[in-house]
C-alpha cells in the first residue's frame, strides 16, 4: 500500500511534468488546426514549421548574430539605467529631504510611454547604436528607482535605531541594514527592470537599425516569413527566459537566508 511519501512524490512529479504537459497539448492541438485549415496555416503556422524556420537561422548564423546584438545593447541600457536608479533609488530611499524633491519629478515623468521619447533620442544619440542603448537605459532607469525606493523606506525604523545605539556609522549602516533588508524588492526591480529594457531596445530596433532581433523581426514581416517571424518571438522569449533566470540564481546567491519561494530560512 502506497505511503504518503509515494503521494507526495507523485504530487511532485506532476507539478514539475504539469507546465511541460500543458505546452506539448498546447502546441499538439495547434499543430493539428493549422494543418486542417489552410487560412489559419497562413497566420499562424505549425509549430512543425516554426521549429524548421528556427533551425534553419540558427544554422545561418542570424540567431546567434542578432540575438547576440540585442542582448549586448540590453545588457548595457540596463547596466547604465538600472545602476543609475539603483544609486538614486537608494539616495531618495535614505534622504527624506531629497525624496521630497524628486518624487513629483518622477511622478511626472514615469507615466510618458518611453518609446515616445525615441524621436528626442534620436536628435541626441543619432541612428547608431548609442540610441538603443539609450533607450533601454531608459527603460530600465524608472523599474529599479521606484523598486529601490521602496524597499529602503520600507525598512523598519527600529532596525537603524539598534544599528545607531551599536554606533553604527553611514557605511556600516548601509552594510548592515540598509542593503540587506532591501535586497527582495531592489531584485524583484532588477528582474522588471531587464525586462523593460529588452522591449524597448526590440522597439526601436523595429524602427531604426540594420541588426538585432526587432530589426528581423520587422524584416520577416515586411517579406511575409511569417514563420520567420514566430521564431524569432521564440528567440526573444528564450532570452527573456534566460535573463530572469540567471537574476533567479544571482537572488539565490546574494539572498542565502531565503528559500526558492521568498522565505526566510532559520
Amino acid at each position: 500500500m502506497p505511503g504518503p511519501r509515494s503521494g507526495s512524490d507523485r504530487a511532485l512529479r506532476f507539478e514539475r511534468l504539469g507546465p511541460l504537459l500543458i505546452v506539448a497539448g498546447a502546441l499538439a492541438i495547434w499543430e493539428l488546426w493549422a494543418r486542417l485549415d489552410a487560412a489559419t496555416s497562413l497566420f499562424f503556422p505549425e509549430p512543425s514549421a516554426i521549429a524548421v524556420a528556427a533551425f534553419n537561422l540558427l544554422l545561418g548564423g542570424e540567431i546567434t548574430t542578432h540575438a547576440g546584438v540585442t542582448l549586448g545593447r540590453t545588457l548595457a541600457g540596463f547596466g547604465i539605467g538600472g545602476g543609475a536608479g539603483l544609486l538614486i533609488g537608494f539616495a531618495m530611499g535614505a534622504w527624506p529631504r531629497l525624496h521630497a524633491q524628486l518624487d513629483p519629478l518622477v511622478a511626472l515623468v514615469h507615466p510618458i510611454p518611453k518609446i515616445a521619447v525615441l524621436p528626442l533620442i534620436l536628435v541626441v544619440f543619432g541612428i547608431d547604436e548609442a540610441s538603443k542603448v539609450a533607450l533601454g537605459a531608459l527603460g530600465a532607469f524608472f523599474p529599479m528607482l521606484i523598486n529601490t525606493v521602496a524597499a529602503v523606506r520600507h525598512i523598519s525604523p527600529t532596525y537603524f535605531e539598534v544599528a545607531r545605539s551599536y554606533g553604527a556609522g553611514h557605511v556600516s549602516m548601509f552594510r548592515r541594514v540598509v542593503l540587506p533588508g532591501s535586497l527582495p524588492l531592489v531584485l524583484t526591480g532588477a528582474r522588471l527592470s531587464i525586462n523593460v529594457a529588452l522591449m524597448l531596445v526590440i522597439a526601436g530596433e523595429l524602427l531604426v537599425a540594420q541588426r538585432g532581433l526587432g530589426q528581423m523581426l520587422w524584416f520577416s514581416w515586411q517579406t511575409m516569413r511569417i514563420a520567420d517571424v514566430y521564431a524569432w518571438l521564440v528567440v526573444t522569449s528564450v532570452i527573456g527566459v534566460a535573463l530572469n533566470w540567471g537574476l533567479e540564481r544571482f537572488s539565490a546567491w546574494a539572498m542565502p537566508w531565503r528559500d526558492d519561494e521568498g522565505r526566510v530560512v532559520t
